[in-house]
């Protein structure tokens, strides 16, 4: 049987790309489509465009969200009323966000993934095997973004972090920095630093650099298709249907843990 997609957010970069992958999927279809105020391009007369929850809920199967942090805010607490699966896509959540995700994902199943794409999947497992390995050497991570992001460092960036801290078990609060100026002494052990630079239309790029003396390894992933994002998040919204309630990432998605 058909998938019902419910794309919260279908009017952003991602949304309407997400809306034309789903016409290219015959597992998966297009329900209804969520919107503040208009949607500003021709859609199949069959598809529900609201501007109510309740209806948008009641109209899907699973939610793809690619929307803002505050729109999310108001999706979860709607779904704690009507429970239904979620992949959540929205980055610079909040702290009190974060824990409504975890409350509302033990009577619902939720993903949450910084960046839905496959090698950025990886690459965050690579970060935490060379960040254990390479004990000694000192990591600097460095994202790049369009112009129009409006979160830095980004969510991507911020979860190459954590995986890098969690190799060498390291609270990443405790050794993050996310800027460099004047006479600030010599960079400390244990220092993790994220850089984020903004321009153009760059889709995103991401690096993440072990630099010892002598020597140093860089791992890179770069985005050119913004569809990368949209068909990993159909491929999550289709293996989370069949998941019981729980707060799940893209790795549990793709079998990586």
């Amino acid at each position: 049987m058909m998938i019902k997609v419910g794309v919260y957010g279908g009017t952003g970069r991602v949304g309407k790309l997400l809306i034309e992958d789903l016409r290219c999927d015959e597992s998966v279809g297009l329900s209804c489509v969520f919107v503040r105020n208009e949607l500003e391009f021709a859609i199949e007369p069959s598809v529900l465009v609201t501007n109510d929850l309740d209806s948008f809920l009641n109209a899907c199967d699973v939610v793809i969200d690619f929307s803002l942090p505050e729109a999310t805010q108001a999706l979860l607490e709607k779904s704690l009323k009507t429970p239904k699966p979620l992949v959540i896509a929205t980055t610079g959540l909040n702290a009190h966000q974060f824990n409504l995700m975890a409350q509302a994902s033990e009577s619902m199943p939720i993903l949450y993934a910084t960046n839905m794409s496959l090698g950025v999947a990886i690459l965050s497992k690579l970060v935490e095997q060379a960040s254990r390995a390479l004990e000694g050497f000192d990591i600097e991570i460095v994202e790049m973004h369009h112009k129009h992001k409006k979160d830095a460092p980004s969510g991507t960036a911020l979860t190459l972090a954590e995986s890098a801290a969690k190799g060498r078990e390291l609270d990443l609060d405790k050794v993050r920095i996310s800027g460099r100026n004047g006479n600030i002494g010599e960079r400390t052990k244990d220092e993790i630093a994220v850089m984020a630079l903004r321009g153009g239309d760059i889709v995103g790029r991401h690096t993440v650099g072990f630099y010892n003396e002598g020597e140093f390894l860089e791992l890179n992933h770069t985005a050119t298709s913004r569809h990368t994002f949209s068909k990993g998040s159909l491929r999550a919204s289709k293996w989370l249907v069949t998941q019981p309630s729980g707060l799940y990432t893209i790795s549990d998605c793709l079998g990586l843990e």
